[in-house]
């Protein structure tokens, strides 16, 4: 889909499609007046009839004859006014397009970016718009054979109408970045979404290396033997039960001053997750090739950073391993010794994200990061408390909390903070080692963190919990079933801020 921006008259655009939102108090907007007037009272006919009231999301199909150049009018609600933001915008833009997907349109052009939102720029509003067109337009097709391809196509040119004028640089930077996020976000899916058959870690961090090479990022990859002379004692653990060997992925992008403490990130890169000998129940254990889009995420921002050439040093690793029962693997009871020199009792052997995290935030230190961020989809305990609207935030600075979560609500990937006091740590104490990997079925959202906490102590350190959000069940405006690809804004969005360059 290729998007571009068009100054012109909405009502005299000859496309296939005008795309118009309503807010449904702003029914007196001069657009929608003049809309209605060509239309002989139509909208205010469906209106008085309850098929349309510019609800969030609602929409209506109209067919305007000669009336207007457009064929076709296709009306978006936004709900009330004083509710609406950019990620309505977006969610608005995502929802046009899944009712235009099938209906062989070569074009259409969208107003949405014409909405008067408060406290939002032009530029602003035509980032939104452009991401939530790119966002919904993905589609993991690529097994997918010849007489089974997906059913709806979709319009190939879309133009963003934005008044009167020649477009602003501001304007069409922001429609740029919104394509390298959307590109971003489309690769982190990719990653998800690719069975577990055909991704193992080996082919994880190819796929790293490929994509950081095109985007300018220098990648260092680490082997099962690199690895053990390093020490990385939780990693390997973990990564044992399984013949296919661990990799510890790196990813340097130079683009502050030099001399600059980086910024880490650092993403959960288990390719699949049965649980080790710890096994998960048979349900949904297909899902479980999606325990990696902690590393997925971290992988896309700082691809989009490079590409955005934000003003930023930065640093990701991506502990790449898979869990699975086997001969080799470890066992609950076992001990481990980690890169740390911390010992771990491992009492389950499904909480094993938090062993390969504790190695890769202690192989983050060597680089002297100002800040540390860590993602994962760590613990089914998220999902019981916030379910799959919202993803948990711990960390040891409330500054970098309250910046992450700013974030999330700019990007619409929400984060919630639950509180790591120290009366937590009492849970993951061991009588037989310096921790144990698990606290019990009690917050465990939070044990995890406080477990995660003993290996980030010295710098500024959060911790992302993703599990609820990562995977979608049922398909939303901006997210088809599968893969989210959530962080990959949120970070991005981050770094900006963090690089003073936030828009």
């Amino acid at each position: 889909m290729h998007i571009t921006l068009r100054r012109t008259d909405p009502l005299n655009t000859r496309t296939a499609c005008l795309i118009v939102g309503t807010f449904a108090d702003r029914w007196r907007d001069p657009l929608l007046l003049e809309l209605d007037r060509r239309l002989g009272g139509r909208l205010l006919e469906a209106r008085r009839a309850g098929e349309f009231a510019g609800k969030a999301n609602e929409t209506l199909l109209l067919q305007p004859a000669a009336e207007l150049p457009a064929r076709r009018i296709l009306l978006v609600g936004l709900g009330p006014h004083r509710q609406a933001g950019l990620e309505q915008l977006r969610l608005a833009a995502g929802t046009a397009l899944g009712q235009l997907r099938g209906k062989r349109l070569n074009d259409c052009a969208c107003a949405l970016p014409l909405l008067d939102l408060p406290r939002t720029t032009p530029a602003d509003r035509i980032g939104a718009v452009a991401e939530g067109l790119l966002l919904a337009g993905y589609c993991f097709d690529r097994y997918l054979t010849a007489d089974r391809q997906p059913a709806g196509t979709l319009p190939s040119a879309v133009r963003l109408l934005a008044g009167r004028g020649a477009a602003t640089p501001e304007e069409e930077d922001a429609l740029a970045a919104a394509t390298v996020l959307a590109e971003a976000v489309s690769l982190a899916r990719d990653l998800v979404n690719e069975p577990g058959n055909v991704k193992s870690p080996a082919w994880l961090a190819e796929q790293a290396a490929t994509a950081a090479a095109a985007a300018g990022v220098h990648c260092t990859v680490l082997d099962r033997d690199e690895l053990a002379r390093e020490g990385c004692g939780a990693l390997l653990g973990v990564a044992q039960g399984s013949v296919r060997e661990p990799r510890l992925i790196v990813l340097d992008y130079r683009g502050g001053r030099a001399g600059d403490a980086p910024v880490a990130l650092i993403g959960k890169g288990v390719v699949f997750d049965a649980g080790g000998i710890s096994l998960k129940p048979a349900e949904k254990m297909d899902e479980m090739k999606m325990d990696m889009a902690g590393g997925a995420a971290v992988l896309g921002a700082c691809l989009a950073a490079a590409r955005l050439k934000l003003p930023v040093n930065l640093v990701g690793v991506i502990p790449a391993v898979e869990n699975l029962p086997s001969g080799s693997a470890i066992r609950p009871g076992d001990i481990l010794t980690s890169l740390s020199g911390q010992t771990i009792e491992v009492l389950n052997t499904d909480a094993e994200g938090r062993l390969i995290l504790a190695d890769a935030l202690t192989y983050a230190r060597r680089f002297q990061p100002r800040l540390v961020v860590d993602v994962a989809t760590l613990t089914g305990a998220c999902i019981i408390a916030l379910g799959h609207h919202a993803s948990a935030v711990l960390g040891n600075d409330p500054a970098l909390v309250q910046a992450l979560r700013r974030a999330g609500e700019q990007t619409g990937e929400r984060l919630w903070e639950l509180p790591l006091w120290a009366d937590y740590d009492q849970q993951i104490k061991s009588d037989v080692a310096d921790v144990k990997n698990t606290g019990g079925r009690p917050a465990g959202t939070i044990t995890a963190a406080a477990f995660l906490q003993r290996f980030a102590k010295g710098f500024r350190w959060a911790h992302l919990d993703i599990a609820g959000t990562a995977w979608i069940e049922q398909a939303r405006p901006c997210h088809p079933k599968g893969a989210s690809g959530v962080g990959v804004r949120l970070l991005t969005a981050f770094l900006r801020a963090e690089a003073g360059t936030a828009g």
